[in-house]
């Protein structure tokens, strides 16, 4: 009878471990999401590095624009 206790315990302690234990599916899940995560930041900063140089290119034009008006005047 002990041993079929001590059996039991063991066998629900080696449960009670490995249910809790994370799985390499979820660490796989976890680092694809790290990735996407990753990759839309890269993107929102190229997105804003490109406004800005939209927008410097476009006073910069503007500028020039107002210069050779004021020159011919």
């Amino acid at each position: 009878m002990k041993k079929l206790m001590y059996s039991a315990f063991a066998l629900l302690l080696f449960v009670s471990v490995s249910a809790c234990r994370e799985t390499q599916a979820d660490k796989t899940e976890d680092a694809m999401e790290d990735v996407g995560d990753d990759i839309q930041d890269a993107a929102d900063d190229a997105g804003d590095a490109i406004e800005d140089a939209a927008d410097d290119a476009g006073d910069a034009i503007e500028d020039g624009t107002d210069e050779m008006t004021d020159d011919n005047m």
